[in-house]
This record gives C-alpha cells, structure tokens and sequence, in this order.
C-alpha cells in the first residue's frame, strides 16, 4: 500500500511538521493585558510537547493545501443520502452574519434585540404553515435534539393526563437510527416494527403491536428507504384511535416540503432539519438546527422560549419577546438555539418564497428518479417503486457474482471526484447505497454520475481488484476502517507513517 511517505517531497510536506525549521514564528502574542497567573503544578507540566515552528507564509501555504485535499460541495458532487450535502447559497450566509444578527449576545435585553426576535417569530410561523402544525420552538440545536424534546412532550403529555403505563413507542425499520435512541433516552421501551414487501409500515405488524401501553410511534417520512409510506393515513389513525402520539421525523422534508404538510395526516408533533431542508452548511458534522413543531394537542409542551408578538408600542412599532409555553418541558439548551442556522433558514425561506418552496422537492425527486430510472439493471433495487428525494440501491449482486461490496464502490467513486453516498443504511437493504441527489444538482452532474455508476459496475465485473484497492490517486489510499475506528492513532511522531 502506497503512503504519504513513499510520494513526491512537495506532498510530504502536507505534513505541518515536515515544515517545520528551529527558531521560525508565525505570529507574535499581543502584549499581556490581564493579570499573570501562575503556572499549574509541575506534575501537571511537560516540556517534551514537540510543535511545529513555521513561519506565517508557511502556515497559509499548509492550510491552502490541505484545504484542497478536501472533498467540498463547492468543489465536487455530494449524493449524499441520509444527511443532505445539498448547495447552500452564499447570500444566507451574508445575511447572517450581518452585525444585527452575528454580534449580539442572548443575553441582552429584548428591547435591543427586536429585529433578532422578530426573525424568530417569523421562522416559527414560516415552519407552521410549512408543515401544517399549530405552534413551534426553534430551541432545539440538531435533529436528535428534536427528536428528544418531541418524545419528552409526548412522556408529559401522558403523565398530566395520568397514563403512566404507556411506555411502548413503535418504531418501523426503515426509521433514521436516532429514533430508538431518543425514546429511550425519553424513557420509553423501543418496539420496532417492520416494513411489508413495498416498503411501507407492516399494518398487520402495527395492530398487533396496539395495546393499552402504546405510548406513540416514531416514524419518518418519507422513510429511509426512500419512499412515502402510502399506508400513512391508516398508520397515523390506528395509532391516535389508541390512544398514542404521532411523532414525524421530518429529516426527510426535502422530498415534501410546499407539497404534504404533517399536519394534514395525523401527526401530532414533527421536528425539522433546518440544516438538510433550509440551507445551513452541514459538513463535518455542523452546526445544526433542529425545530420542534407541534399540533394542537402537544403546542403547550414545546420547549422553551418561543418567540412572540405582543402589543404595538406607542409608536406604533410590533414588539417581540421570548415567552414560555404553559406546560414547557423546559430547555433543551442554553438559550434561544442556534441563531445562526436559524437565520440562514429565514432567509432562505424569504428567497424562495410561497412559489419557490415547492419547486425544491420537485426538483430533488425528479432528480432521484432519474439516477433510478438510469441506473436500474445496474444495481439492485430491493424496493422497484418511484422514489422521493432519495434511492436506495443494493449491491449484493456484485459482491455475490464478483465479489464486490457496496465500500468498493464507495471507494472507487472517489477516483472521479465524487464523495461517496451513504453505505450499508438503511439496515434493512443488504449492501445498501443510499444516493441522494438534491434539488441543486444539473442534469449534467447527475449523467456524469451515472456514467461512473455504470463504468464501475462494469469494472466490478473485469477487474475487481481495481475497486477492491481504490481509491487511487488520494494521499492515503485505502485504510484498515476497523483498526482506525478501535486503535486510532491521534499523535504524530516523526518518521512514523
């Protein structure tokens, strides 16, 4: 296996240490202007710590560098599926970080904030009408974060109203990996429940599972695999008919939104992503933004605060505040959320507009349908039904005929520029690739990205080795995921590789 050692001088010195000469300084400190504190106890100090010492061109140089090395949506296309990678515009990201938005601080008071707050409001109404809810917070700071704060409204709603034996969430096996966790962590038990042969919640396996201790059901929409649940009226009836709140994960609103709203079909509380739906750059794991949105019966349980409009002041001026709800289940956070996020998403939102919002997920689902209808034949499809914003494709076929996995695929896309989909989810598809599109995406990417889908399942079948190695032409070639992720190796030492 090729190293970073074994290649030419100028990428070896990718490594900042390789750059590094006695004596060299890229910044200078500012004069001290607090108090000097002493120094921590010797046990607690060493003075073995081996830095780089660079000079100020030499560290630009290795950010520049490496910053290239980097897939990017700006840079390479993203079938991402599961966690949207979609193009974010820049504008969204101008406007929140404009001073009224970026500089101020949370804890202020609200008469110097009103422009912030009123953003808030806005959002939280926007999201309403969106997803066909009744109220919203905006607290929550990522999707689990949602999730969790759904759950613990659904827990307090059946303890105020004295059922606490209901302590069974229902959960399809198509649902994204955090629901069970979230209603555990909720303290609820996890009963899952299984797909039938199209893909939608098993109905017989739902009624069966009803009893007077069904607390709920956690079920997204459109499911993992891909698909709108055509069973969803009769899934959200039977379960409100007994008694249990209807939870949507709506991480997959980018295939329904200004189409389906929640709401319409019986659900009770829903959270969103604002940073796969409503543009916020979400690479390297964020930040984030998870609202939790809630219908009639739970709208009081929402975490607090919430933004809300009051009286005109005596200049006739709308006011603002932050308020909390009835029967709050409380914070979720510190604060009010993740502003930034919040405020890409209103500007985003505001962009678009009432025309422009549905025209996202007909976009992401023609552009899904179109890599399905491509490459059908190619690649197994365990679920052959038109898809919403996401296909899911298997590779069994080829690992079984030539011995290669859905990774060697993953691996080999990279040596055409193309960052690999999500591999091996959901569980229930065998050698699953999970290839989401979005709406942003050309007829153009999506051919080329066809075309290579096509060469390497043709290579699978001369050459499978060339997949079994890939990628090639990266710093690092193929690793040892296994030993990586149980012996990882966080410290540099010079001349190790």
């Amino acid at each position: 296996m090729t190293t970073l050692f074994e290649r030419n001088e100028s990428e070896r010195r990718l490594l900042l240490m390789d750059r590094s000469r006695p004596g060299r300084l890229g910044t200078t400190l500012p004069r001290l202007d607090v108090p000097e504190s002493d120094l921590p106890d010797g046990s607690m100090l060493r003075d073995d710590l081996e830095l780089p010492e660079v000079s100020e061109g030499e560290i630009v140089r290795y950010f520049s560098q490496i910053s290239q090395l980097n897939f990017s949506i700006d840079h390479n296309f993203y079938p991402l599926g599961s966690c949207t990678m979609k193009y974010n515009p820049k504008l969204n990201d101008e406007i929140a970080s404009l001073p009224g938005f970026s500089d101020i601080h949370p804890l202020q008071p609200e008469g110097t904030a009103q422009g912030a707050i009123k953003l808030l409001w806005e959002l939280q109404e926007y999201l309403n009408e969106i997803t066909g809810m009744a109220g919203c917070s905006l607290a929550p700071m990522a999707g689990a974060d949602g999730e969790l704060a759904g759950m613990l409204m659904a827990r307090a709603y059946h303890l105020e109203r004295g059922d606490d034996g209901r302590k069974n969430v229902l959960i399809p096996d198509s649902a994204h990996g955090t629901n069970p966790a979230s209603a555990a962590m909720a303290g609820f038990e996890v009963v899952s429940l299984p797909s039938d042969s199209n893909g939608n919640t098993d109905l017989d396996a739902l009624r069966d599972s009803v009893d007077d201790n069904l607390a709920g059901l956690m079920i997204t929409l459109p499911s993992t695999l891909g698909l709108f649940d055509t069973n969803i009226l009769d899934v959200t009836r039977i379960v409100r008919d007994a008694g249990g709140i209807v939870y949507g994960d709506g991480a997959n609103l980018n295939a329904i939104v200004g189409r389906v709203k929640f709401g319409d079909l019986g659900f009770d509380v829903i959270h969103s992503n604002l940073h796969k739906t409503f543009t916020q750059p979400h690479g390297g794991g964020g930040p984030g933004a998870g609202p939790v949105i809630a219908g009639p019966r739970l709208v009081d349980y929402l975490p607090t605060p919430i933004a809300e409009r009051g009286e005109r002041d005596g200049g006739g001026d709308e006011r603002f505040s932050l308020k909390r709800p009835p029967k709050t289940i409380g914070r979720m956070g510190a604060f009010h959320g993740n502003f930034g996020a919040l405020a890409r998403a209103w500007a985003y939102i505001r962009t678009l507009g009432r025309e422009g919002i549905p025209q996202i997920s007909e976009d992401a689902v023609i552009n899904a349908n179109y890599v399905l209808s491509q490459l059908r034949g190619f690649y197994d499809l365990p679920y052959d039904r038109s898809c919403m914003h996401e296909v899911v494709f298997s590779a069994s076929s080829l690992r079984r005929e030539h011995g290669a996995r859905a990774l060697d695929v993953a691996k080999r896309l990279i040596d055409y520029g193309i960052h690999p989909p999500t591999m091996y989810f959901p569980l229930i598809v065998d050698e699953a690739l999970m290839i989401e599109p979005t709406e942003t995406e050309s007829k153009e990417t999506l051919d080329f990205f066809i075309e290579v889908m096509k060469t390497i399942a043709k290579e699978a079948a001369e050459d499978p080795d060339l997949l079994h190695d890939a990628p090639h032409n990266t710093p690092n070639t193929r690793l040892d995921e296994a030993r990586a992720a149980r012996r990882p190796d966080l410290r540099w030492r010079r001349g190790s590789e």
